[in-house]
């Protein structure tokens, strides 16, 4: 009877197991506030940023300013949860190597990177204010900030 209840009680424990979602490949510890299309105009001067969902640990995203029609200055970039399950930002100006900042702040609209050894930027912030994505980049005490105010783009009607 005892052997019974033991194998019983060890293929509940098992069922359940099983049947409890999977949250180490969940993507809810990537920053997914930022996915979409981000414009911001200031005059002739324009910025724009485009970010992937999070899916399968990683977020891809472009950004490009300039002024007028031409464009100044393009970065390739990514969110990724490495294999130790730490979160980075990579940056890559102008294609050029990835610069690594590694995740120290995340809330439900805030994230927040930094890399002290790099010259500058050695902080990168996004925030939500409202409908508003916020972006500023910095020295690691917040000085020599930059700071973006971007709003979503909508997609045009069919």
């Amino acid at each position: 009877m005892l052997y019974r209840r033991v194998c019983l009680t060890a293929a509940l424990s098992v069922a359940f197991l099983f049947a409890l979602p999977c949250t180490a490949s969940a993507d809810t510890d990537l920053p997914d506030f930022l996915a979409g299309t981000w414009m911001m105009e200031n005059g002739a001067n324009w910025s724009d940023e485009l970010w992937s969902d999070a899916k399968g640990g990683l977020m891809l995203g472009v950004a490009r300013s300039g002024f007028g029609k031409e464009v100044q200055s393009w970065e390739m970039a990514r969110i990724e949860r490495k294999a130790d399950g730490s979160i980075s930002f990579f940056a890559q100006p102008k294609g050029r190597v990835p610069t690594e900042f590694r995740q120290v702040l995340r809330s439900s609209d805030t994230v927040e990177f930094a890399n002290p050894a790099n010259d500058y930027p050695q902080r990168v912030r996004y925030w939500r204010q409202g409908k508003l994505l916020m972006a500023e980049i910095s020295k690691l005490d917040g000085s020599d900030a930059v700071r973006w105010n971007y709003r979503p783009v909508v997609p045009p009607a069919d």
